[in-house]
């Protein structure tokens, strides 16, 4: 018995000699779940071999900004007159491409225009050996970092992998993040909804423009994109408008909106007033407000992030030759720094008002949170979390 127990230890000793915190303890560990996965496992063995953890990758267990990026600051270095102009001139050279995709798929071209140009500035930074290079070191080196948490990552290197295995053992290339592509698709999704758009019988998202076209164009449809529908509309709010109704949790028509006062900037009108919308107020009620569809909600599935899909919803507008929001940004306004942040989650939590994560991540349920505090306090209740919202929270939770 004692001698099996020896040819055991021997086996494993690579594996048990690297701690399980260690790089190349993980890769060690996650090679169970990775075959498990449909990963062959001399191929897992083959490709990790030698692997370090990717340098370029951002740490992103130990760092945080700490301040918020105001949404018109993300806005305005990501949606200028070059990228507009740029924008236009590279539809209009591809103007057959992108008709025929939208017409196949359902999805504005101009939206797929906007992603292309968001993500990767109509595909002159795939080129930009800094920012693109072979994902499975990559996210190899993510999933290492947030090993505990975040189950996407996971299954994003595994889909890296097996993108891998289909490509020869070469690795695909993309961002730090995984993201594949013109239009930056990330692993997962290219293994679920990767489409041959030029037909040569490979996808190939990196140098075929059609492909991704179409793969972002059938990824958009699985996320619920409803063809012909706009993603909102800016919007005046009159006096005295109770904006705890400004909520994602449930869409109601237009028309619900339009009988509490709420009408379309410079004059226009509404063209459906059955369309569900739900209320957005991204800076209070002193910046711009609108009234977003459920296509707005399938650009947070591309990007989780309110700032992206609010740029991706202007950049589509801006290259159809629409100008700037009607209403100006309160450029002015002072955020809380990063302690701040989780010690407003923390205040809303003691008052009972909060029971999400306290990790200083300010989103639509801590907003929802502290505008009903808002509320109690005879206040507007906008939701907009500023400085001064840290003191008032602060000294009420004492």
């Amino acid at each position: 018995m004692r001698w099996m127990v020896l040819i055991w230890l021997a086996l494993t000793a690579p594996a048990l000699s690297q701690p399980v915190d260690s790089f190349a303890g993980f890769l060690a560990q996650f090679r169970a779940e990775a075959v498990a996965q449909g990963v062959d496992g001399a191929f897992y063995d083959a490709i990790t071999a030698g692997l370090t953890p990717d340098p370029s990758v951002p740490n992103l267990v130990e760092t945080q900004p700490e301040f918020t990026t105001p949404v018109w600051d993300y806005l305005d270095t990501r949606i200028n007159a070059g990228r507009i102009e740029r924008g236009k001139a590279a539809m209009a050279r591809n103007s057959a491409l992108f008709s025929q995709v939208g017409q196949a798929y359902g999805v504005d071209p101009y939206v797929l225009g906007a992603i292309w140009g968001m993500e990767t500035d109509y595909g002159a930074v795939l080129g930009n050996d800094r920012l693109i290079r072979p994902i499975v070191r990559s996210l190899a080196t993510v999933a290492w970092q947030r090993r505990s948490r975040f189950v996407e990552d996971k299954a994003d290197f595994v889909a890296a992998l097996k993108l891998a295995a289909a490509n020869g053992g070469v690795s695909p290339i993309g961002s730090w993040a995984g993201a594949i592509g013109h239009l930056q698709v990330n692993p997962s999704n290219v293994v679920a909804n990767g489409t041959d758009g030029d037909g040569d019988g490979r996808v190939d998202l990196h140098n075929s423009l059609p492909d991704a076209l179409a793969t972002s164009a059938a990824y958009l449809r699985r996320l619920g994109y409803q063809p012909g529908m706009d993603w909102g509309f800016e919007v005046e709010v009159p006096e005295g408008f109770d904006y705890l109704l400004a909520t994602r949790d449930q869409l109601r028509p237009i028309s619900f909106f339009a009988e509490r006062g709420i009408v379309r900037v410079s004059g226009r009108q509404f063209s459906e007033l059955s369309t569900p919308v739900f209320l957005y107020v991204p800076a209070g009620k002193d910046g711009p407000k609108f009234l977003m569809t459920g296509n707005y909600l399938v650009f947070k599935g591309y990007n989780f992030s309110d700032s992206y899909a609010l740029a991706i919803a202007h950049l589509t507008d801006r290259l159809k030759g629409g100008g700037s929001f009607a209403t100006p940004w309160p450029r002015q306004t002072q955020f809380p720094d990063l302690a701040q942040r989780r010690e407003i989650q923390q205040a809303l939590v003691t008052l009972g008002l909060y029971d999400g994560v306290v990790d200083g991540r300010i989103g639509p349920v801590t907003q929802a949170a502290y505008a009903r505090f808002q509320a109690m306090q005879g206040q507007v209740a906008d939701g907009f979390v500023t400085r001064a919202s840290h003191a008032a929270l602060v000294a009420a939770a004492r």
